[in-house]
Parts: C-alpha cells; sequence; structure tokens
C-alpha cells in the first residue's frame, strides 16, 4: 500500500510540472521585462503642492485623471508656514521618490516649488497653476500687487499667534467668490470649512533663486482670477519662457478644482 501511495504522489507531482510553462516561478521576472517594454518607460512621478487656503485634496480630481493615464502622484501637505520652511519640506519629499519628478505647484504653492526644485536634476520641468513664479527677492505679496484687480485683502480673517505673526484665511461668507467662483456652491462651502490658513510670514518671505531659469515651466492661467491677476500671471509665465501657456477663460482661482482635465493635460504635456 505504501509503495502504491508513493507511486500516486510522484505521478501528481509530475502531472503538475508538466502543467507549468517553461520559464514559470523562480524564473518569473523576464514576464515583468516584457511587461515593462510592453508598456514603454516608467513614467515619471507628478508632485502636487497646494497653495494657501487649500489643501491637498484641491487636487483630487486631477490625480484622478494623472492616475487613469498610468502616473504615479504624491499631493504634498504643504506646510504653508514659510517660503524657505515649506521649501525645505518639499525637498524631503522629492528625495523620497525614486526617478523622474514632474512638479506642479497652484498658487503660493509656486512659491515653494520654484525654491525646492532648485539643483536637483530629477525635477524635469515644474507647471505653474494659476501660480506664483517669482524671480529672486520677490514675495507673493509682491506678486499679487504688480498689477491691479486682486481684491483677496478684504476677504481676509486673522488669527493672532501670539508670537507677532498672524495666520490668515478667508472668511467663510467670502470665499466661494473670492476663491472658487466657477465650482458647484456646495463644493466650494465644504473647500472654505477646510481650507488651511497661511502664515502671514510665508506671504511676504523673499524667494531665493528661481528653479524655472534652469528647469522647463509650463503655465496655466485663470482669466477670472481674484487672487492673483491673469496680467500678473502672463507676466510671470513671459518672464520665465514658458514653454507653453495654457488660458482657461471664465476660470476662477481655484482651476485645478473647476477644469481639472485641462490641468491633468497640461501636466502630462509637461510630462512628455
Amino acid at each position: 500500500m505504501r509503495v502504491r501511495k508513493v507511486f500516486a504522489v510522484l505521478g501528481s507531482l509530475l502531472a503538475l510540472a508538466a502543467a507549468v510553462p517553461s520559464g514559470a516561478g523562480a524564473s518569473g521576472a523576464s514576464g515583468n521585462g516584457k511587461d515593462a517594454e510592453k508598456h514603454g518607460p516608467k513614467k515619471p512621478t507628478v508632485v502636487l503642492v497646494h497653495g494657501a487656503f487649500a489643501d491637498a485634496s484641491s487636487w483630487n480630481g486631477v490625480v484622478d485623471r494623472l492616475q487613469h493615464k498610468g502616473f504615479p502622484v504624491v499631493a504634498v501637505a504643504n506646510p504653508l508656514r514659510s517660503v524657505g520652511g515649506d521649501a525645505e519640506y518639499l525637498r524631503r519629499v522629492l528625495a523620497s521618490i525614486d526617478g523622474p519628478v514632474v512638479l506642479a505647484g497652484h498658487s503660493y504653492g509656486g512659491m515653494v516649488q520654484s525654491e525646492a526644485a532648485l539643483g536637483n536634476p530629477d525635477v524635469k520641468a515644474l507647471v505653474y497653476v494659476a501660480a506664483f513664479a517669482p524671480e529672486q527677492g520677490e514675495s507673493a505679496l509682491d506678486l499679487s500687487n504688480k498689477f491691479p484687480g486682486s481684491t483677496l485683502g478684504d476677504t481676509l480673517s486673522v488669527i493672532e499667534l501670539g508670537d507677532g505673526s498672524k495666520d490668515l484665511v478667508i472668511r467663510q461668507d467670502k470665499y466661494w467668490q473670492q476663491f472658487a467662483a466657477d465650482v458647484p456652491r456646495k463644493d466650494a462651502v465644504i473647500a472654505a470649512a477646510t481650507q488651511r490658513p497661511v502664515n502671514d510670514t510665508a506671504l511676504s518671505d523673499k524667494a531665493g533663486e528661481p528653479a524655472w531659469r534652469s528647469i522647463p515651466s509650463y503655465f496655466m492661467v485663470a482669466s477670472q482670477d481674484k487672487n492673483i491677476p491673469i496680467a500678473a500671471q502672463k507676466w510671470m509665465a513671459e518672464r520665465a519662457g514658458a514653454r507653453a501657456v495654457v488660458e482657461v477663460k471664465s476660470a476662477s482661482h481655484s482651476v485645478a478644482v473647476s477644469h481639472p482635465e485641462a490641468v491633468a493635460d497640461l501636466i502630462v504635456r509637461a510630462a512628455r
């Protein structure tokens, strides 16, 4: 009986071996190589940097579209404390990512990415989405007031921090019209309640040497932006020698929320 059982087990093993294709199992890495060859080279990681009075969820529509196109995405939680400190945090995030990166910043996020990307050979493109692209020595406050049209100041509420600095938020009853006029009101109401305050130091900090001098830049400008006037956005894009400038008609400052497809398309263009 024992001999019969041994032969029965051996027969089962031989049948299983015959059913497994040659090259499977330990040599399966060759299959991965074929998959990589079929799908082409690895896409760059897209790193998204939100600005003041928003949070990383403001990129949700863009993230969804980029992931659908096969891009790895990281939406950074921008501290909104100071340009230098926020840029240092972003540098550390970038250092944790293997391979090429495309950076996209919205609003104040453009200040941060301009400084954080400097000297990083892995950052292949900078995308400015209704964003500041400062020259050395300029602040967000300087740039928002360079051309007429910003009405942000009249909508702000102040939180005293007790150390001489202040946190700034947009009053919830003013948020929709000021920041997100082309976003459904119910979504703007939620965004107003969940907005992250920016320290006033961050808005007055002077920028360091800008990365857009050495890294290709792409700009999306919002024609109905009440935070950063459209004239300022176009002027910064021209000064940076942008590879492409896409204007979204009737778009508010929250263009990444209201037009995520257009933003994602510009990022994909920069990635290529």
